[in-house]
């Protein structure tokens, strides 16, 4: 194998005919470099394909890149899995120079979240937050840019604001895939189906209500979406919730559950002897999600993963932090769909 050459800041000097300090001036764009010799140092490392050093130049800055995750606190199996993830990130990422810390908080608490988000300017390059999709905090997303922060939303977004990405699956699909699954699952059967949400102040579980509800409705017309019904992805608060829609709906076929707290679902089903004859479509491959689909109770899973959220959350806040560009195709967030035969 012939082994490839790599491209140095000095073969950018000599193919333009300047200094190494000139070159970096220019390639870092800072000012006081004549622009006819910028025109001449970019054409060089045009023709030459330079890739500068990324990890070189981190290694000798003054300081390290210091990233906070901001994720929910309480029950939610996927968020206790998601902030394992961003630990175990942090670990690797921590010879490259960056420093990744994890803030606790409700986040359904659109109030408590902005407020900690208005702590962490001072302290951080970047910040990736399961957001709320409420006016405190996508002011507090915009103030956290305007002081030069650079900020994702993770799992649930805020588009309205000024964060640089929004790492996640495509939740109106997620919902849309979820409704094709249920429908096929519940058959010629006729009857009502429960939705049960954390909040519908998070993005991501309306874009799931309403994808689901698109398609029940164009292609499953003869099963009636009931109203939705909120358990702050807590699941006792889940359970209480889904024993009242069993009580209270006899012709029930069918539970999707946008958001967490799927053991208050199960719970309700088993206790009600009604897991098999509802149809159960639920978020997220945990060790207690898997078990009950492999037994039957949960049909069909949709899910996302989180060690890929939490690297991809990582290398965004690192390329904006750095200027550079991301790889689309790696930061995108597939959805996956498990059955019992084909979990991993």
């Amino acid at each position: 194998m012939v082994p490839v050459t790599r491209i140095t800041i000095q073969d950018v000097a000599r193919e333009a005919g300047v200094s190494v300090a000139t070159v970096d001036r220019v390639l870092n764009r800072r000012a006081g470099v004549r622009s006819d010799t910028v025109k001449r140092v970019e054409a060089a490392a045009d023709k030459l394909a330079y890739q500068p050093d990324r990890l070189a130049a981190r290694l000798a800055r003054a300081r390290d890149y210091r990233f906070c995750f901001v994720l929910p606190t309480g029950t939610n199996t996927f968020m206790q899995s998601l902030h394992s993830e961003v630990e175990a990130t942090a670990a690797r990422l921590t010879a490259e120079r960056i420093r990744i810390s994890v803030r606790l908080v409700d986040v359904f608490d659109g109030l408590a979240l902005a407020e900690e988000l208005e702590r962490l300017g001072e302290d951080f390059d970047g910040v990736a937050v399961v957001a709320l999709d409420h006016p405190a905090v996508r002011e507090a997303i915009n103030g956290l840019a305007d002081a030069g922060v650079k900020v994702v939303t993770l799992v649930s977004d805020a588009p309205g604001s000024k964060r640089v990405h929004y790492v996640g699956i495509d939740n109106t699909a997620a919902g849309r895939t979820a409704a094709m699954l249920l429908g096929r699952f519940v058959g010629p059967r006729k009857g009502k189906v429960g939705l049960i949400a954390g909040s519908l102040a998070l993005r991501d579980h309306v874009e799931r209500q309403f994808g689901f509800e698109q398609v029940m409705a164009r292609e499953f017309p003869q099963l009636e979406v009931l109203p939705v019904r909120e358990g702050r992805d807590d699941f006792e608060k889940v359970e209480t919730v889904t024993a009242a829609l069993l009580a209270e709906t006899p012709d029930l076929v069918g539970i999707y559950n946008v958001g967490a707290g799927n053991r208050g679902i199960v719970a309700a089903l088993e206790a009600t002897e009604r897991s098999g004859e509802v149809i159960f479509l639920a978020h997220d491959l945990t060790p207690f999600t898997r078990k009950h689909l492999v037994r039957g109770t949960i049909d069909a899973i949709v899910n996302q993963d989180p060690g890929h959220q939490a690297r991809s959350a990582a290398r965004v806040l690192l390329s904006a932090c750095e200027d550079t560009p991301i790889v689309p195709d790696q930061e995108r967030i597939r959805i996956d769909v498990f059955l019992r035969d084909n979990i991993p």
